[in-house]
This record gives structure tokens, sequence and C-alpha cells, in this order.
């Protein structure tokens, strides 16, 4: 099928997920696919699948359709560079998400996260290889003029990857693409591998340039004067179908093979209902009637020893028909709702660290309305007693996924972790946050990598307003303060700052992990999501 549009296709997109590298949030992207009414748009983060989710679906809203795709680091030859993959079917995407996964947790705390290269060739159903640019493993290899390893390379991948692997051709105007792209078309016809043009695209407007420029020397912390340091041209941004014809007009089969790259794709990640692990019980018994039993021992033991000490005055025998009655009725919602499974294991975690000297909170948030909750040692409100309702915290009419706020002390929290580590194995992990560049954390960076005194720019990030409750943004920041628009006025120094940090305001700046969030699903991790570990912080757990 050949594309009769002849749309070319953007399929190297880098997010801000592509952390101090890539200047474009999915949300404006959406927008801008929906404006242009672009047929096609992919995602290509370098590292990590962190935005495919958010990416497919709100492309796919805008009426675009989103090829998911990442550039993770390989091993030949004693380099360590980037391959772009892309996920045909749900296949590759399973082999996507497990090579990204492998790269961070099978990496050491020396070197950058990477694979073997075998390890592709193992999990290449369903997946398309790219070769990369000048900057990638085979841009390194050729740098080092191994240039019999790189053609052994290409028909040893082209052997296994058949028509799913291409050599690809960028021009943005950069120094050695030129002598790269001249090797790798003589390559391309002696070897027969298919040729692809394609744009890495880092930004969405020309104008952005700068303002890109100085995001880069904020992850590499460098000043934008070095001479030595990373340093794209200006030709990263979405150029318009027109003018990406002109620029490969004389490579012909490579504008095909990208008009027809988006026809290969039939698939995109979608959200899926929560995914609840199951916990072991005796054979003999399910989780329905483990909970159950669990909960009925607690009851009595609740009864006996607190409830009935406190209602002295009351009829024992009608004490106990109204607990039984709310915990009955509680179950019957419970097992309706299939969350059996997920009382089970949070009170066996909540219970081992009480049993082992970790103080935990008596419970908050809606969580406390539950009576189960109360019997199996989650909580330690008495819902009855203060007339919390059930509803509030579980309701068939209002689906939702129940969620205990549970207090651990901060100093043995690590235990919590090795225990659930110990228990569930591949299945736990972390929940990965991002650190974002907010108004006063845009300006002091921006501010740094210009070379601006550090005493300057300390006092004009003090005059943005700190409040994380009501947290304002940048503009609104310079437009209640006099004094900080005077000196956008007066100092070009300050004109400067302002005008980059604005651009960038927003941006993912670092990857970090929630301080107490687990994951844990009934499978290994690594199957259904893709995994991250950063090798210098010493965590237990992979994050997700």
């Amino acid at each position: 099928m050949l594309n009769a549009q002849k749309e070319f296709s953007n399929f190297k997109i880098h997010t801000q997920y592509s952390i101090c590298e890539g200047a474009i949030k999915i949300d404006d992207l959406a927008i801008y696919c929906k404006e242009n009414k672009l047929k096609t748009i992919g995602l290509c983060d370098n590292y990590n699948l962190c935005g495919a989710l958010e990416f497919a679906e709100k492309v796919s809203k805008s009426g675009s359709q989103p090829i998911i795709g990442t550039q993770i680091n390989f091993l030949f030859d004693y380099e360590i560079g980037k391959l772009p993959l892309f996920a045909m079917s749900s296949t590759g995407y399973k082999n996507l998400i497990k090579l990204s996964s492998k790269s961070y947790l099978d990496s050491n705390s020396k070197s950058e996260p990477y694979c073997r290269l075998e390890e592709l060739k193992e999990n290449n159903e369903g997946l398309i290889l790219l070769s990369g640019n000048h900057r990638d493993l085979f841009g390194k290899l050729f740098k080092s003029n191994k240039l019999k390893k790189i053609k052994d390379c290409i028909n040893d991948l082209k052997s296994i990857f058949k028509n799913r692997f291409y050599i690809e051709i960028q021009r943005h105007g950069e120094d050695e693409e030129k002598n790269y792209e001249d090797h790798f078309i003589k390559l391309s016809s002696i070897t027969d591998t298919p040729l692809i043009a394609s744009q890495e695209v880092y930004y969405m407007e020309e104008e952005m340039y700068e303002a890109h420029d100085a995001l880069v020397c904020i992850g590499n912390k460098e000043f934008v004067d070095s001479p030595n340091r990373t340093k794209y041209s200006r030709q990263h941004f979405i150029k318009r179908n027109e003018d990406l014809k002109k620029i490969f007009a004389d490579i012909p089969e490579a504008l095909e093979n990208n008009y027809n790259f988006p026809f290969r794709f039939h698939f995109k990640p979608k959200k899926s209902a929560p995914i609840l692990p199951s916990i072991k019980t005796n054979k003999n018994t399910n989780v329905k009637e483990e909970l159950l039993s669990q909960a009925k021992l607690g009851l009595e033991n609740r009864i006996n020893n607190f409830i009935l000490k406190k209602n002295k005055t009351s009829q024992k025998s009608e004490i106990i028909k109204i607990y039984e009655d709310r915990l009955n009725h509680e179950l019957n919602i419970i097992n309706s709702m299939n969350y059996e499974s997920y009382f089970l294991i949070v009170s066996d975690y909540i219970k081992w660290s009480k049993k082992n000297n970790i103080p935990v909170g008596p419970g908050r948030g809606s969580g406390a309305g539950s009576l189960v909750a109360y019997c199996l040692d989650i909580t330690d409100l008495d819902p009855i007693e203060f007339d919390l309702i059930f509803e509030r915290f579980l309701n068939p009419d209002r689906i939702s996924m129940p969620d205990f706020d549970i207090d651990f002390c901060e100093d043995k929290r690590d235990l919590v972790f090795e225990y659930l580590t110990k228990k569930y194995k591949e299945s736990v992990a972390h929940i990965i946050t991002f650190g974002k560049l907010k108004a006063r954390m845009v300006i002091r960076d921006v501010g740094r990598v210009l070379g601006l005194a550090y005493g300057f720019v300390d006092s004009i990030s003090k005059m943005i307003p700190f409040d994380p409750s009501r947290p304002q943004s940048l503009t609104e920041c310079i437009g209640s303060e006099p004094r900080l628009q005077k000196l956008i006025n007066e100092d070009t120094r300050v004109k400067k700052l302002t005008d980059l940090s604005l651009k960038l305001e927003g941006l993912n700046r670092n990857v970090a992990t929630h301080a107490a969030g687990v994951v844990i699903a009934d499978k290994k991790l690594s199957e259904i999501v893709p995994l991250y570990k950063d090798a210098s912080a010493n965590l237990l757990l992979p994050s997700t």
C-alpha cells in the first residue's frame, strides 16, 4: 500500500520524557496534530517508555495515528549507543518493554543502562529496527573507524529482522552528518538494506531552539558558552511537509519508505482495568473464604478486647449483631467488586510491620470507614463507633479503586519494602515521579547555564512567591511583581533569562521515586509495564 497523500512521517518525536533533551509536552503536540490534521506521529524518547500510554491516548483523540517507539542503548564491540525500535504489534510492545526494562535492571551502577545486542536478536518479534543517526551506536562505531564491524553487524541484524530493518538518513545541517550519510548510503546498496528518511525532533517550533539549547545544558550541567559542549543544530523542529520533501528529494527511496512507514503499524497501548494481584491461600480455601475467615477472627478479637469494653451497658447480643451485619454487608460489596486480594495483601504487610515493631498509623481518609479494614488490622478506628460510612470508601455505584492511606515510620519504611520484595519478588516496584522545571527552579537553572552570577539569579528567584499549596506560573509571578517587570524592561540579561525560562517552564527536569508508593502485580512487572532503576540511588526496588 502506498501513501497517496505523500505525507512525511515524523516518527522520532522526543517529548519531555526524554529528560533534558525533549522539549515537547504531549498536550501541546496533540493540539498541533489536530490543528495541522497530521495523519500520523511517532514517539521515540531516549531510554524510556514513560510517555507511551499518555502519547497513545492523547494523540489518538486528536485524530492522528500514534506510533510507539523508544531508543535503547546497546553494547556492541565495546561501544554503547542508542538504536531506535518501534512496536508494530502487541508482541512487539511487550518486547520493547522487556528490552527497556532489562537495560536498567541488568546494568551496574558504573555504566549507563544498556542491553547486549544478542538480547535484541532474541526479542526481535514485532519490532522495527532503525540504524539511528551519527550520535547513536553506529555513529560511534563509524567515528572509531570500525567499518568492517558496522557492515558485519548490519548483515547480521538484517538476517534476523529481514524487512523490519532500515538504514536511517537524517539531515539537520550538522557537520558530522554528511560523511556518515555517504558511507551508510553505500552500505545500503552493498547489504541490500532499505533507506528511510527521518528527522530527530526535540521541539515543535524553530523559535524554541535557544531555549532547547539551554535545556540540554541544564541536563548536562554545562554552560551555554562552553566551547566543547553537546550542541545541536537549529533544525530539530517539526518542519513543513513541503520542506522535508525538498530536503530528501535526491533520495526518493528514503522518502517513499518514510511515507509508507505508518502502514506497518497496527497497535497502540491502551488503558487497562486494574490488574490486581492474587494472594496465596491454603489449598482448601479461595480468597473469598480466606477474607471471610480472617475478617470473622478479627471481628471476634475486636469485639472481645475493645468494643464490649467500651459498651458495658449495652446488650452483648445486640452489639454483636450490629457488627456482624455491617461486616457481611461490606464483605458482599468487596466480593462483588473482586477486591478480596487487595484487602488481604494490605492487611498482610501491615500485620507484618506491627509484628516487627514498625510503627504504623491508625489510618486516614475514607478507608477508616471500613469495618473489614478494622477487623483485618489495616486501620485502628472503629467505623461504627464514629458513624463512618463504608460507601465513601467503596461503592458499587461509583466504581473506583480502593485506597488506604497508611503511614509507616520513615526510618523503618525500607524494611517494609524489603519484606514486599521477598514476598512478591519481581512483581513489585516503586512508583516513578518527575521533577518539573517550576517557576523558581527554571529561573535558577537557566540563570546558571547562562553563566549569570549566583547572587544575581538568587535575588530574581526570590521575587517569585513560593507557596506549594497555591503554585503560580512564571507568567503570573511576573504579572504580580513590579520589581521583576522593571528589571525585565531595563536589563537585557533578565529579559533573556525570563524569555528562555517561560519557554521551558513545566518541562520534566529529572526522574525521581515516590517516597512510599509501590505497585504490586499478579505477574512479573516487566511483562506488563516498562521498569526504571536508578543504580546510583541504592533502592531495593525498580520503579514504574
